[in-house]
């Protein structure tokens, strides 16, 4: 079996170039019978990638092999849909491509989806697909699912391979996915988690105030009933605080290293192209260029300690709750000064567990103006399981 299927794209969510070739799969398997979209980063065999921008497909060759993940999925046997659009060298929140459009958001229509993971989240929560692969380097499967009203998982840092795909900044990308409901959710968790473990569950759940009073207000009072529930599951509730007043300065240290990475990844290339880029991802290629070393070496030193903070309050035993967004979606074509701060307010939310590696995934609780947001739970990194647990029991 080896056609990729026939999909009507009503949302926008894939890209021409990525319907080219062919994926075989098995006819067998714990996925036989489900269609799963990729997000353009991702290689597959014959198969032109563009990582969301012309140039880059322009100046690079199709791909001579799958990438792993894909292989592992089409072996479970899924189908392939299709490759989805993704905002430029995934380097941006909105969803919002300045060559190749919008996503459309059916579970909010006239808003955003998020991105960069915005076409797989698109074809997602409109019924594309049965679920879809992103990646997430710094909120990039976490914002779109709490946009979007869908499951979605970023996974403890290197536990799942993203060999086969266009890197953003390495020691903060990894690969995630999404899904309509927790049954399929957890499900494709087992296939793409290879060493699965059947953990124990939880039995302390930390509330993370701080992270809560950076959401806006209504999506907060939308949240309280999910966290209240949720709260039921656990024998031991505790109020803490994650960041408390460096939240503006860890969200600094992520922004400069994912900017340091970024531009060590692709800064031969764009000296050597030229590429277009639209507006916010040029501006952001063009600060990494003129990064003070002495400031990078500092945010390094850093993470450390952030890592350090999150790992002795992240313990075996308890999951951190907070918001996946800080609100619901903006409306498609916002100013870009709103998209900053939406931007900013994310990665404050989000750069805790990427700072630390730890695995976070977003759950669709709430709504707001009947428009999703999410309730998000952090595990200890490896317990990825126990997430994907908390999915089914509050799903």
């Amino acid at each position: 079996m080896n056609d990729i299927l026939e999909i009507d794209d009503t949302v926008g969510a894939f890209v021409a170039h990525g319907r080219e070739g062919r994926a075989p799969t098995t006819a067998e398997g714990p996925l036989a019978g489900l269609s799963f979209a990729l997000k353009d980063l991702f290689d597959v065999k014959g198969v032109p990638t563009a990582a969301g921008n012309p140039d880059w497909l322009r100046t690079h060759p199709v791909p001579a092999s799958t990438a792993p993940v894909a292989r592992r999925l089409l072996d479970a046997g899924a189908r392939l849909a299709g490759k989805t659009l993704t905002d430029e060298i995934a380097w941006s929140l909105t969803g919002e491509n300045f060559h190749y459009g919008t996503p459309a958001n059916a579970a909010a229509p006239g808003r955003i989806p998020g991105g960069s993971s915005s076409g797989s989240a698109a074809a997602t929560a409109a019924g594309l697909v049965d679920f879809a692969i992103g990646t997430d380097t710094g909120g990039s499967v976490r914002l779109p699912a709490s946009f979007c009203g869908l499951y979605g998982l970023r996974p403890s840092h290197g536990r799942i391979s993203i060999a086969g795909a266009v890197a953003l900044a390495p020691s903060y990308d990894t690969v995630g996915w999404f899904a309509r409901d927790a049954a399929l959710f957890e499900k494709v968790g087992r296939v793409l988690l290879t060493d699965w473990r059947d953990l124990e569950p939880p039995t302390r759940l930390l509330v993370a105030d701080d992270m809560f009073d950076r959401a806006d207000r209504d999506a907060q009072r939308a949240l309280a009933s999910a966290l209240q529930d949720a709260a039921a599951l656990f024998g031991e509730v505790a109020h803490v605080t994650v960041a408390g007043g460096r939240a503006a300065s860890w969200r600094n240290v992520f922004r400069l290293l994912q900017a340091a990475e970024a531009w060590q990844t692709h800064g031969d290339w764009i000296t050597r192209e030229s590429p277009a880029f639209g507006p916010g991802v040029k501006q952001r290629f063009e600060a990494a260029a003129r990064l003070d070393p002495a400031e990078v070496a500092a945010a390094r030193a850093e993470r450390e300690e952030i890592r350090a903070r999150m790992e002795a309050l992240v313990t075996p035993g308890s999951v951190l709750a907070l918001p996946s967004a800080p609100g619901i979606a903006p409306p498609v074509g916002s100013p870009e000064i709103e998209l900053d701060a939406l931007r900013a307010r994310a990665i404050e939310l989000t750069c805790p567990a990427g700072h630390a590696g730890l695995p976070q995934v977003s759950l669709p609780l709430a709504t707001v103006e009947s428009c999703p947001v999410g309730l998000s739970f952090v595990a200890p990194r490896g317990a990825d399981e126990q997430l994907l647990a908390l999915a089914l029991r509050l799903g």
